[in-house]
């Protein structure tokens, strides 16, 4: 730790939990950059979430203006970030070679006080926010920035990341239609989307798709075949499906093994592409592929749209701790960015309603949802 313990300022810590996302170096740079104008406050970044403050020796560094210069258009994030472990469960592996978790949190609380950390800004999906919502009640003064690529919190309108994620994936979608047409082929392209499918669905809108599969709809495996069929016998001979990693056709669960990983305690999810294919394989008289594209659309730079979110809601964060308003999470409200309880961020889950009007024009334009 490189941090001196001898300031006399007020300190805030700042810290990127979760799966990584395009815009997360934007708000710490935001963070820093509105914090450096308030005399008597600093900024502290915790390395890999609240682990930096929970090894031994802490990781815990010093963020000024100079740490953070020309950060605002990288991917990632300088902070590092996990989605194991965390102070309430952190791994911990017996002398047989077994893991255990234990709660960490009462000692996280008493490191944040030897750090003179009077503030924490936590940069994270609804995971992060959940832990947060569980810190404050452990006494932390706490504040809440929603990150996920997935856009799936309820209580903003839009996360920054999210629009990052539809541009890759809709530049895949055109990247395969003309691949698809040289060979007459049928093109499965699987993104992510664990249980909301706003990024297949936008980029099948945007990348002019035939079929969207999303978590929300569980697709029938006949009404998919009838409308591939259709399209690849109208004279053009190919066609693009766009399907969620979460989708599931009726009746069915989602394609995903156990993680083997010590305090990770999700499904990994990928393969339903491939297990479209292998459905279809009968159905279809055509040659089909399958592009899994992955963690491609968490990587790479920001767009200017999420930058611009990012560091609104970078500054936001700080306001709020400016403000003693513990216990909160930033949201955008179009046109305003405010502020709700975490609490309320994590009482319901952004799912796509089946009856929007983004699901009415993907439906105008006769991409078929497989039901």
């Amino acid at each position: 730790m490189s941090t001196p313990l001898s300031s006399s300022k007020k300190r805030m810590l700042v810290m990127t939990g979760g799966g990584d996302c395009p815009g997360l170096n934007a708000v710490i740079r935001a963070i820093v950059k509105r914090a450096s104008q308030e005399p008597d406050w600093e900024v502290l970044g915790s390395i890999e979430a609240f682990n930096g403050v929970l090894r031994d020796p802490m990781e815990v560094v010093l963020l000024n203006n100079k740490a953070v210069s020309g950060i605002h258009f990288r991917g990632g994030t300088i902070l590092k970030t996990t989605n194991r472990g965390g102070p309430f469960e952190w791994p911990v592996q017996s002398a047989d070679g077994s893991w255990t978790s234990v709660d960490r949190s009462d000692e996280l609380v008493e490191r944040l006080k030897k750090l003179g950390v009077e503030a924490v800004i936590s940069i994270g999906g609804e995971g992060s926010m959940s832990i947060a919502h569980r810190l404050e009640a452990c006494g932390i003064n706490i504040v809440g920035v929603p990150k996920t690529i997935d856009n799936d919190l309820s209580s903003t309108d839009v996360t920054f990341g999210f629009q990052t994620a539809v541009e890759i994936a809709t530049d895949a979608v055109d990247k395969l239609v003309t691949t698809a047409a040289s060979h007459n082929r049928l093109m499965i392209l699987e993104v992510m989307g664990r249980h909301a499918g706003w990024i297949g669905l936008s980029a099948a809108i945007a990348g002019g798709a035939d079929v969207a599969l999303i978590p929300e709809i569980p697709y029938n495996i006949e009404k998919v075949a009838q409308k591939l069929t259709d399209r690849m016998s109208g004279g053009r001979g190919f066609a693009i499906v766009v399907i969620s990693e979460g989708a599931t056709s009726v009746g069915g669960e989602q394609t995903s093994r156990d993680s083997d990983l010590a305090g990770y305690s999700n499904k990994i999810l990928g393969g339903v592409g491939h297990l479209l294919q292998a459905q279809l394989k009968s159905r279809l008289d055509a040659e089909a592929r399958v592009v899994i594209l992955g963690h491609l659309q968490r990587g790479g730079t920001p767009t200017a749209y999420d930058r611009i979110l990012a560091t609104q809601f970078g500054v936001k964060a700080v306001e709020l701790v400016l403000e003693g308003k513990y216990g909160h999470m930033v949201s955008y409200r179009k046109p305003h960015v405010v502020s709700v309880p975490i609490k309320e961020a994590i009482d319901k889950y952004n799912f796509v309603d089946t009856d929007s009007d983004l699901v009415r024009a993907a439906r105008g334009v006769g991409i078929s949802l497989g039901d």
